[in-house]
């Protein structure tokens, strides 16, 4: 197979998996190096680089569950709120092997939709790597991740754009 058919399988096979769907089983140091290393080969303008990645695994990713738990709990008026989806919070974050926050990094230098386009990019690369490599993953953006504090130091130029679960299928 060329390398035109391969590219061409890897892009048709990539999809979000979600935490439901995964297994037990751990993903390599190896693999998860090799997926954020793809992140980096993204193109962005001025070479900015502005994508901020952090892994969350064993007791990191407990503690980002419960942080989002608590964030989801304290900003809904207790008439809205779903025990539901405060379960399913923790459940998704434990669930995936690891956890990647997807941050931007604004650099003044371009602009704003510049530097997340360049992050998503970067994500799409990860999304790809994970297919060719057959490692479930998605990308989430719910609300309450502007709310990271504790998990997350940001910046004041920078926002947090979501999370990229990964795990075993």
């Amino acid at each position: 197979m060329n390398k035109a058919d391969v590219l061409k399988e890897i892009i048709e096979q990539r999809k979000s998996i979600f935490p439901k769907d995964y297994t037990d089983a751990e993903i390599s140091q190896e693999i998860l190096d090799e997926i954020l290393n793809s992140a980096t080969f993204a193109p962005n303008h001025k070479r900015t680089k502005p994508w901020r990645f952090k892994i969350f695994k064993g007791e990191e990713k407990a503690k980002l569950a419960s942080e989002m738990q608590s964030i989801y709990k304290a900003s809904q008026p207790e008439q809205l709120f779903l025990e539901k989806k405060y379960n399913d919070i923790g459940f998704k974050i434990n669930k995936a092997d690891a956890v990647v926050s997807i941050v931007v990094n604004f650099s003044g230098m371009v602009s704003e939709w510049e530097e997340i386009a360049a992050v998503s990019m970067a994500v799409q690369n990860m999304y790809l790597t994970c297919a060719a490599n057959e490692i479930g993953c998605y990308w989430s953006s719910p609300k309450i991740v502007d709310n990271l504090k504790e998990s997350l130091t940001i910046e004041e130029n920078q926002k947090c754009l979501g999370l990229f679960y990964l795990g075993a299928v």
